[in-house]
């Protein structure tokens, strides 16, 4: 299943259904989205190939869609279950540049090698307290980026005693009540 460039020869198969929508999104204000299949051939192709098209009506104006895919089944569930959660897959890969993981820029292999170590194990703790400790919460899908910027990334004076570590956290903070709530969810009973 892969994304395919819009050309004229796709415009012109789905122009009555982009019509349909356009319309349909007139009349309502709404946003509309209606799918069609259809058998499609490139010049460079040996044989025709099964094409989901997607026509999309926003407030932004057209949005027209097409995948290519030898998946049998409904349209629209193909594109919403399958060809989205491919999307979604991808997003989470980019998540993990957000820590770092892009940053190999050492000369020595191992080097690279102990920082995308590193990255990955701060991903699946970020993950871990999305999935944990924000259910329910404002942050619930937020990326790591927002995560690490909102709750971790912030000011805190650290007082150490021989048998305990207080932090002193600002009492401005605006998150301060969600801070509270995921060490609640994290912390041993």
């Amino acid at each position: 299943m892969i994304g395919l460039a819009r050309n004229s020869r796709l415009q012109e198969a789905n122009a009555e259904l982009m019509q349909k929508a356009e319309e349909e999104f007139k009349r309502t204000g709404i946003k509309q989205r209606l799918f069609a299949a259809f058998d499609h051939a490139a010049l460079a192709w040996k044989a025709p190939r099964w094409v989901i098209a997607k026509a999309e009506h926003t407030e932004k104006g057209a949005n027209p869609r097409f995948i290519l895919t030898n998946i049998v089944g409904g349209a629209q569930k193909i594109y919403d279950q399958r060809y989205c959660a491919r999307g979604e897959m991808e997003n989470r890969v980019k998540e993990q540049m957000m820590l770092f993981a892009d940053r190999v820029s050492a000369h020595r292999w191992w080097a690279n090698q102990w920082r995308l170590l590193l990255s990955g194990l701060a991903y699946t703790l970020m993950e871990a307290v999305r999935r944990l400790a924000l259910v329910g919460t404002e942050l619930a899908q937020a990326t790591c980026q927002t995560i690490r910027l909102k709750l971790i990334k912030i000011g805190t004076v650290i007082e150490q005693k021989v048998t305990l570590v207080w932090l002193h956290f600002s009492s401005a903070h605006p998150l301060q009540t969600l801070f509270a709530h995921a060490v609640r969810c994290l912390a041993p009973p």
